[in-house]
């Protein structure tokens, strides 16, 4: 497993992060210690969590997933395992959270009462990645940013990020921090993936220019590029769900990464993968790692085996003629998933 560092930060971390926001929903306590210590194992140190884990949402599950990381985090050195989690963004747009009661927002007294629950449920004084969930575009990033680093100077963060945010957003938040001597984002943690490279035009210029580094989210299309909904909708997975039952934004939200063009998209991808003689999986994982402004590509799992499959790609590199390929396939269904979702923002 290779390290990579954190933006301009002191923190290093494995270049796979595990993702853990099914745990609590789709995982039960058992299941989600035991893919914890498959990717310890395996040489992952870096788990990413939030408070409103696990997905979807609900006021019953609300935090649930950092107490179970927060349990499995005593069978290790604290100072052993990165852990990074996130204060729910502002309530007031696309999304109603199920914490404080829908009425969520970016301030100061907001973000210390999440961050101090978060350090209750996780059982340890210190977060080493603190991040926003995702932003207010209407609020001073300068007010934003001085709370965190307030955070970061009570020594109960390390480093602070953020997350589904804009190329403009981001930019905005840097320049916030450069005038009023803060804290810089020093992370970004984006959708990115074979079925939605909108990241490397715009924030890919940024992070390069700006040492900012990518966390990219859902590396396998939200499950799309594993194959398994190419024949049908599968039971159990959560776009399946989405679509029959889900509110019309989480129906949206299926729509856009199960559609006509991801699927021929993941076909095609499928046929180079066999030609590999690999995983689909590795070769949606690979692909991310391979990016010199992405710092760790964040995994989630449901099963040890879905763990074991994106695990495959930790040692594999792509040739230069494969990522080749990649980009023709790219440039013959531009942007399959037809959009992200921070057009909204």
């Amino acid at each position: 497993m290779e390290r990579r560092r954190l933006g301009t930060s002191g923190l290093v971390v494995s270049d796979i992060c595990m993702g853990t926001m099914t745990f609590g929903g789709q995982c039960d306590e058992a299941t989600s210690h035991a893919i914890c210590d498959l990717a310890w194992d395996a040489g992952i140190d870096f788990f990413d969590a939030a408070e409103i884990y696990p997905v979807p949402p609900t006021a019953e599950l609300v935090g649930v997933t950092e107490e179970i990381v927060g349990r499995w985090m005593k069978t290790k050195p604290r100072e052993t395992v990165v852990i990074a989690t996130k204060v729910t963004g502002p309530g007031h747009g696309w999304f109603v959270p199920p914490v404080r009661h829908g009425k969520t927002s970016l301030d100061r007294r907001q973000i210390v009462a999440a961050c101090d629950a978060s350090l209750t449920r996780l059982g340890t004084d210190y977060i080493d990645l603190y991040q926003t969930h995702w932003p207010d575009h209407g609020m001073p990033y300068e007010e934003v940013l001085g709370v965190l680093t307030e955070l970061r100077d009570a020594g109960k963060v390390r480093v602070i990020g953020c997350s589904n945010e804009t190329s403009w957003g981001l930019m905005k938040s840097l320049w916030a921090a450069e005038s009023h001597a803060v804290d810089r984002y020093q992370t970004v943690q984006n959708n990115f993936s074979l079925i939605n490279r909108r990241c490397e035009s715009e924030l890919a210029q940024v992070c390069r220019r700006e040492q900012v580094s990518l966390l990219p989210y859902s590396p396998l299309g939200g499950g799309v590029l594993t194959g398994k909904y190419q024949q049908d909708r599968p039971a159990g997975a959560r776009f399946s769900g989405y679509l029959v039952d889900g509110n019309e934004r989480q129906k949206k939200m299926a729509r856009r990464f199960v559609n006509s063009r991801t699927l021929e998209t993941t076909r095609r991808l499928s046929e180079i993968a066999q030609s590999l003689g690999i995983t689909l999986t590795a070769l949606a994982v690979a692909w991310s790692r391979q990016h010199d402004f992405v710092a760790s590509t964040i995994i989630g799992a449901t099963s040890l085996k879905q763990l074991d499959e994106s695990l495959e790609a930790r040692d594999l590199v792509l040739d230069q003629e494969t990522l080749d390929r990649l980009d023709e396939l790219e440039a013959e269904v531009p942007n399959p998933m037809s959009e992200d979702g921070l057009r909204h923002l």
